[in-house]
Order: structure tokens, then sequence, then C-alpha cells
């Protein structure tokens, strides 16, 4: 892994010079692997929500190995979201660790557990900006995410700037 993490900072490094007078290189490297997991989960999104739930409610008892009194209607796009969340979450934190961040010399496991307060903090803003957007607002799910997301991006860079991969 620490191979691939190589390879994939080397070919953002090559990007980088005409950047070198508007943002950091560390900045640079986070915009990089930022959009690239953004780009990773508007598209799982995408399929998620169209061909795996298929704009349907999902319909979920939490209590399936006794007999359940009640079932939780799950909307498609907030099913969607459930779906796609840990798969992100995952490979977010691995580029932000492995590319972006590498010089932290936290523990990995300390490292991910702020990654994930950061990340849930996201996903409040993420639930609560789709039902607002597609429930209270009418729009359509796709473009309520990307609007939510484009939100999320500063809070995630100042997050894990500064509490996430910060150095001992």
């Amino acid at each position: 892994m620490n191979k691939l993490a190589h390879i994939l900072t080397k070919i953002i490094d090559f990007f980088y010079p005409p950047f070198r007078k508007v943002m950091s290189e560390q900045l640079f490297r986070y915009a990089a692997c930022g959009g690239g997991n953004l780009v990773l989960d508007w598209i799982l999104y995408f399929l998620v929500y169209n061909f795996v739930i298929g704009h349907e409610n999902v319909y979920f008892c939490p209590l399936s190995i006794v007999h359940c009194p009640f079932v939780l209607c799950i909307t498609p796009h907030i099913a969607s979201l459930c779906i796609v969340f840990p798969i992100t979450l995952l490979t977010g934190f691995w580029l932000q660790k492995n590319v972006t961040f590498s010089s932290s010399n936290l523990h990995s496991a300390q490292q991910l557990g702020r990654y994930i307060v950061i990340v849930m903090i996201n996903l409040a803003i993420n639930y609560f900006g789709l039902k607002l957007c597609v429930e209270a607002l009418g729009w359509y799910p796709t473009p309520s995410k990307m609007v939510i997301t484009l939100v999320t991006v500063a809070i995630s860079y100042l997050g894990q700037k500064y509490f996430t991969f910060v150095k001992k």
C-alpha cells in the first residue's frame, strides 16, 4: 500500500507546478485526493440511487432476528447515502493519511478516530442537507448531494489539517 501511495503522490505532484503560486503543495494534494474521492462518491451515489436502490423506499426491520413490531422506512436518497458512506470514508482516510498528510506522526488508530469525528460532522450536514434540498425544496437528489458536498469540503480540510493529522 505504501508503494501505491508513493505512486499516487508522484502523479499528483507532477501536476502541481502551475499551481505553486496559488496554493501550497499540501493543499494541492488535499484537493487532488479529496477531488478523486468526491468523484468516486458522486459516481457511487448515482449508481446506488439509480440501479441498486432504484428510486424506491427501503424498508428495514432493525430487529430482524425476532418478530419486529415496526419497520423503518428509509427514503432512497438517504439509503443511498448510507450505502456509499462507509466506502468513501475508508478511501478518503487512506488517501489523506498516505498522500496528503503523510508527515503526521500520530498513531493510525488515533488518526482514524479523529477522521471519523470530522466525517460524522460532514455526514450530519449531508443528512440534513439532503432532507432540506430533496424533501423541503424539491431538488433532485444527485445535484443536491453535489451542492452539499461542496459545503463540507472546507470543513473537512480544516478539520483534517488542524485536528486529525496534526504532528505531535
